[in-house]
């Protein structure tokens, strides 16, 4: 317990301070119990939601934050948290509003407090351009993972030991994506077809640029070590988390709007989950949790290409956020159940060098 209360104590603060928050613009919004418990509720189902959905984002940044060192590792818990609550759950929504609808930053919120149910309709609006940005990325990011010729560890065998072999080609994932984006553009009314691939494009070179950047910067970080500098940076792992965390937070900032088209509401709720998926992340990296089940890193890539190729799907189909959840959790679970009985068996076969002892 009391190592659980050290990974989530600040979500647990984080959380009676949003609660505290919500109680306060209930009663001043509605003047009655019932309507303060209503809205109280429905933060707690959002917050819940979000943790749900978030699992294999926690899992995917632990892989890319356990190379990091302890600064940027807190960095990343502190700094990005304003990136990842305060950008993408408040400013991003407004954002869209403001692009969408020609409005100045004061119009778009008092069009948020105001007029709730326009404000959801312009956000909805654009989820054509979201799905593709946001799609491409993930998409790329759990190609990336499994187009690698280094990758030793694999789950699904035989898929995974041929899209290893595969990535003898140059940026095949990246053609097979162009591929899949452009069929999903073929159903789309043309005008939409071209915000989808164009914001898919746009996906695509973030992924791109951000990996340019990290590599860069890892061989500014090599040369450094060779002339005997101790190198203690992580900026590009810090770049392309907050990124990650964007992409995934899309769906879920769309999805909310199914519960409330109330922006106080739904951005207490949906921080109090990004705020726990940090906590997620530091626990699964400190506790070691990637090492001691070998497949569960490629259970949640797995998990993020099923979002990627949800999201892009969505441009045209409503899948519920329900589903996307499920079939990552199931993705996840799977993964982690084949991990123990892999170390079950380690450890019948090799008893001296058993996980744990």
């Amino acid at each position: 317990m009391a190592t659980l209360l050290r990974f989530y104590s600040f979500s647990f603060v984080f959380t009676a301070v949003c609660l505290a928050l919500g109680a306060w613009y209930g009663w001043a919004s509605t003047g009655t119990i019932a309507g303060t418990l209503s809205l109280l509720w429905i933060i707690v189902v959002l917050s819940v939601l979000e943790i749900s959905l978030s699992f294999d984002n926690a899992v995917v940044n632990a892989s890319v934050l356990k190379e990091m060192d302890d600064i940027w590792q807190r960095r990343f818990l502190t700094w990005g948290i304003a990136f990842a609550v305060f950008g993408m759950r408040v400013v991003f929504p407004l954002a869209i509003v403001a692009i969408a609808a020609g409005l100045g930053p004061v119009e778009t919120v008092e069009l948020s407090l105001n007029d709730p149910k326009r404000y959801e309709e312009i956000v909805s609006s654009a989820h054509v351009g979201i799905a593709g940005f946001g799609g491409a990325f993930l998409a790329t990011v759990g190609l990336k993972f499994f187009f690698d010729m280094d990758k030793d560890v694999h789950w699904i065998g035989s898929v995974e030991r041929f899209l290893s072999r595969f990535a003898a080609l140059p940026a095949a994932e990246i053609a097979l994506l162009l591929l899949a984006m452009w069929g999903i553009s073929t159903m789309l009314p043309d005008e939409e077809a071209l915000t989808f691939l164009i914001a898919g494009m746009l996906g695509l070179v973030t992924f791109i640029a951000v990996e340019g950047i990290n590599a860069l910067l890892e061989m500014k970080e090599e040369a450094a070590r060779l002339q005997g500098a101790v190198v203690r940076s992580g900026l590009g792992g810090f770049l392309y988390l907050n990124i990650l965390d964007a992409s995934f937070s899309f769906d879920g900032v769309i999805g909310a709007f199914a519960l409330s088209n109330n922006m106080i509401v739904i951005a207490l709720g949906l921080s109090i989950g990004a705020m726990f998926v940090r906590s997620m992340t530091i626990h699964l990296v400190k506790q070691g949790t990637l090492a001691e089940y070998r497949f569960l890193e490629n259970g949640a890539f797995w998990a993020i290409i099923v979002l990627g190729a949800i999201m892009l799907l969505s441009a045209k189909f409503h899948i519920p956020e329900t589903v996307t959840g499920l079939i990552g959790a199931i993705l996840i679970g799977l993964s982690l159940w084949w991990s123990i009985r892999h170390n079950r068996r380690e450890r019948a076969l090799n008893p001296e060098n058993a996980l744990g002892d």
